[in-house]
């Protein structure tokens, strides 16, 4: 879609629909290249994503590029509700965006006009809205209020306009039964896993929402995921409800108990830490891990290289990829997180 009057990210008039499609130009003719590899490494790859989308994370050459273009609208806020003190969940009117959304993409959001603060944000897609009879109406976020940016979502009303950019990134590669799907969520990483288990009961498989948070009324929408047949088991930091500490604990006894030929994939997303913890865990019991990585972003498109992250090629060696157009789903053995 083209850029509005205002360009992207507060950028007014011309200038901004010019770097709007400069980044949409570079990012894209980006696609075929591996991150720090030539033209003639990178031909070894398959350009057939329905193929490779069908393989688990763990099994695919390389990091891969995301084509598909995104949309940009100014989305006007349904309904903004209130977690708590801090998190809300904020619905907006995009269609388009949550018709072509898949799981474990994201979008990059700004609420309220002018220059401060200049950037949009990434977020997660939370949920994909649907009337009554299954057309998509729209998408929500979650959101945790940290800074200047948050704080606007937090605040949004209903009939406000929110400039909105997605889908984009790299989702979730799905699994079919008889093999599990178990999530690992810390915080606010809870926010890719309504759509995930939305479409892995569709499916049939069975799922379970490993989900650790400081304290119990921090731990969201846990009758929304009862609803789908998704298994929880919780943690809190405090101990105020589940197991007290932290979420891998428990991931890590469930996956010794578990056969070998028992086929699990893992789908982390939370704090780096969590994250690290987590593909680790996965490692040291054999099992494939799929990780959603949180990078600070200025464009989600590729062009201002702030959303790096180190990922081990097949010969060994790591290089860097951008987050926003070769992940945030990334095999979480290949990323280097030490």
């Amino acid at each position: 879609m083209a850029p509005g009057p205002q360009g992207i990210d507060g950028i007014d008039g011309i200038d901004g629909a010019r770097a709007w499609r400069h980044l949409h130009l570079f990012a894209f003719s980006q696609e075929r290249f591996k991150e720090s590899g030539s033209a003639s490494d990178y031909n070894t790859i398959t350009r057939r994503r329905d193929r490779s989308s069908r393989r688990p994370a763990s099994t695919l050459a390389c990091v891969q590029y995301t084509a598909a273009m995104p949309i940009d609208v100014s989305a006007e806020v349904i309904a903004n509700h209130p977690l708590s003190a801090d998190y809300n969940v904020l619905a907006l009117a995009a269609p388009a965006i949550g018709a072509a959304t898949r799981s474990g993409q994201f979008l990059m959001v700004k609420a309220g006009r002018g220059h401060d603060p200049l950037l949009r944000r990434p977020f997660s897609v939370f949920e994909v809205l649907r009337d009554a009879g299954g057309t998509p109406t729209g998408v929500s976020i979650l959101s945790k209020r940290i800074g200047a940016s948050t704080s606007r979502i937090y605040d949004a009303r209903p009939g406000d306009l929110v400039a909105c950019l997605g889908p984009l990134g790299r989702p979730f590669s799905i699994v079919d039964p008889p093999d599990e799907a178990w999530m690992v969520a810390g915080g606010v990483g809870l926010a890719p896993f309504a759509t995930l288990a939305a479409v892995l009961g569709a499916r049939g498989v069975h799922s379970t929402l490993f989900y650790g948070a400081r304290r119990a009324a921090e731990l969201f929408y846990l009758d929304f995921f009862r609803g789908l047949g998704v298994e929880l088991v919780l943690t809190t930091e405090d101990g105020s409800a589940g197991e007290p500490g932290r979420i891998v604990a428990p991931l890590d006894r469930r996956l010794a108990s578990r056969a070998a030929a028992a086929g699990v994939m893992i789908y982390a997303c939370g704090p780096e830490g969590m994250l690290a913890a987590t593909a680790k865990t996965a490692a040291q019991h054999g099992r494939p891990c799929q990780v959603s990585v949180e990078r600070i972003m200025g464009c989600g498109l590729g062009g201002c290289y702030s959303c790096v992250v180190p990922v081990r090629s097949d010969d060994g060696r790591f290089h860097h990829v951008r987050s926003c157009i070769a992940g945030p789903v990334l095999a979480g053995d290949r990323v280097q997180w030490d």
